[in-house]
């Protein structure tokens, strides 16, 4: 027992000093020695990027360490090294707190390491190259501990190449840009001090030499000012040069995604700054909020331009492209293509949305087409338009105007205005259950923002209604009135929160700039309302006027109706045309 308390005891100084950060015995294997335990084999969510492309002798380079999506890191070690080499190089001093230097190799301030185990996103360290050398490419070493049993090793930049100019020529990222948490865009002069006009962005070599992806499908920027287009050139430098151009008053954008959804995105924007010139912008997005900046890293050649109402930039990048679950040039993904306004040089929400059929390899050059909705959802959204704006309008419009058309008429024992009803709203549930069905069948998960919620709120509410009708009382129960009241408040509020499911997920659906499916989807609910008015306001003159022929009365519901039914189901036509081509 003795030798156990005293083995603890010799113990605790080892375990303290990992967790302070004093690891230089990890200097050679950047190994954090957490025994017993290997790193990850999987890409790290985490990137090592820096503010320059190449360094002269005694020159500076911020180096920043930061956490890719909604992943933090507790510790980390940071090294420079001749590429190829064991042996650290330089110096480095701090930007934080949260970072301290270490002795590696006998060579002073040639480390940096994390001072607690507190959660950190990023860390911004200066490394200073020796003033003598042999000249040869440098590449910075990080490791990263996410938890005692998680940790990544050996998290490699992309390699500095030494220039022989003692004016330098690297490309230098804005001060404030490397630990922005927005997407709020710097003035391009600070971004990149030899930034120059787009060479003519064209579809020339779409399919033979690079990747392109436009809207519409195979425009051409260089003929149309309409043209919304990136493409994607692998260089034999193994950089990759990008371009962007579409008319928009704020800014464009393109994403590199694993999926067809937004989010864990590596993504590029160029748009207008505060100052209303143009910048170029890196990004990264988690989930469906604001993509949050990110260190531009090894980016060059960048030009940009601001003409008639089109914004264009092209650029050449080394960086990697990293979506958390997948990394590398050589990997697939898809691409999007997005423009919306900017406010004071902060983007604001995209205005529409292109994504690619298929994913793509920038080493394979192709043109790509425009995503379509699957069938499947576009069932989805067909029986919902069917069942509460025109299966289910009908079924409580019977219910509430309509039941003196048929007065005194029965069939099997119920009155015939009733069976209608039963009718209509047993296909307005059965179609609401189906199209439950098949959009969580499809999605397998919950996105889209507030649709299924409102969706998931639709239909509960419509299972229990049938049910409510089912268990009622008798027409002369003197509680009859709460049945009433609860079954005709409870089909209001499905009927509410329906519209507002369709208009949310229509706003998924619709792609064209000028929103035509919403609108029309305006004009369907306008017209509803409007009839509703018109009935309601018959109904009660009707029963202010009892000794008006009922002959009379009943021609004017039949007339309402008609015309109701009339521009309904041209509504209805209209907006299932829009969802079978969106």
């Amino acid at each position: 027992m003795d030798r156990m308390v005293l083995l603890l005891l010799c113990a605790a100084p080892v375990v303290r000093c990992f967790s302070s950060g004093l690891v230089t015995g990890s200097c050679v294997d950047m190994l954090p020695n957490h025994s017993g335990l290997s790193p990850q084999t999987d890409p790290a969510p985490f990137s090592v990027t820096t503010d320059h492309s190449n360094y002269t002798h005694g020159e500076e380079v911020k180096v920043h360490l930061q956490a890719l999506g909604s992943k933090s890191f507790t510790g980390f070690l940071l090294q420079a090294r001749e590429e190829g080499g064991q042996s650290p190089v330089g110096s480095f001093s701090l930007t934080t707190e949260a970072a301290q230097l270490l002795l590696c190799s006998q060579r002073p301030n040639s480390a940096v390491s994390h001072r607690s185990e507190s959660v950190k996103m990023s860390i911004q360290a200066i490394w200073r190259a020796d003033a003598k050398g042999d000249g040869k490419p440098i590449q910075f070493h990080a490791s990263f501990v996410q938890s005692y049993k998680i940790f990544w090793v050996n998290v490699k930049s992309l390699a500095l190449t030494f220039n022989n100019d003692s004016t330098g020529g690297s490309t230098s990222l804005p001060p404030d840009s490397t630990n922005s948490s927005n997407t709020t865009l710097p003035p391009p002069t600070t971004m990149a001090p030899n930034t120059k006009p787009p060479r003519n962005i064209s579809s020339t070599e779409c399919g033979v030499t690079k990747v392109c992806f436009s809207q519409p499908a195979h425009c051409d920027p260089a003929v149309s000012a309409g043209c919304y287009f990136m493409s994607a050139l692998m260089l034999s430098s193994g950089a990759v040069h990008f371009e962007m151009t579409g008319p928009s008053d704020g800014y464009v954008s393109f994403g590199l995604s694993d999926d067809q959804l937004m989010g864990n995105d590596d993504i590029y924007i160029c748009g207008i700054g505060s100052n209303g010139l143009v910048a170029l912008q890196h990004a990264y997005s988690t989930g469906r909020t604001t993509p949050q900046a990110v260190p531009l890293g090894n980016v060059s050649e960048v030009r940009v331009s601001a003409q008639d109402g089109v914004i264009s930039c092209s650029f050449t990048s080394m960086n990697s492209i990293s979506t958390h679950r997948t990394s590398g040039f050589d990997k697939t993904y898809y691409l999007m293509l997005v423009h919306g306004p900017s406010r004071n040089g902060q983007i604001q929400h995209h205005r529409a949305t292109f994504i690619s059929a298929e994913k793509i390899n920038i080493f394979k050059p192709q043109t790509l087409s425009k995503a379509r909705w699957p069938h499947i959802m576009k069932a989805h959204g067909a029986l919902m338009l069917i069942a509460w704006m025109t299966t289910g309008s009908l079924g409580m419009i019977v219910a509430r105007y309509l039941k003196g058309v048929a007065k005194g008429q029965s069939l099997w024992g119920k009155d015939v205005w009733f069976l209608v009803h039963v009718a209509v709203m047993s296909v307005t549930t059965a179609a609401t259950i189906i199209a439950f069905i098949l959009s969580f069948s499809h999605v397998k998960g919950w996105s889209g923002g507030a649709h299924p919620v409102l969706g998931c709120l639709v239909m509960i509410l419509s299972f229990f209604q049938p049910i409510m009708a089912l268990l009622r009382c008798g027409p002369q129960h003197p509680l009859r009135f709460l049945f009433n009241w609860s079954h005709a408040l409870n089909g209001f509020v499905i009927k509410t929160l329906a519209v507002a499911a369709i208009f949310t997920g229509l706003k998924l659906f619709d792609r064209t700039l000028d929103q035509w499916l919403m609108k029309v989807m305006g004009g369907f609910v306008g017209w509803e309302v409007l009839f509703y008015v018109l009935l309601d306001g018959h109904f009660k003159w009707k029963t202010n006027n009892e000794d008006t022929l009922d002959s009379k009365m009943i021609s004017v519901d039949v007339l309402l109706m008609a015309l109701f039914l009339l521009g309904n189901i041209s509504f209805l036509v209209a907006l299932l045309v829009g969802i079978g081509t969106s």
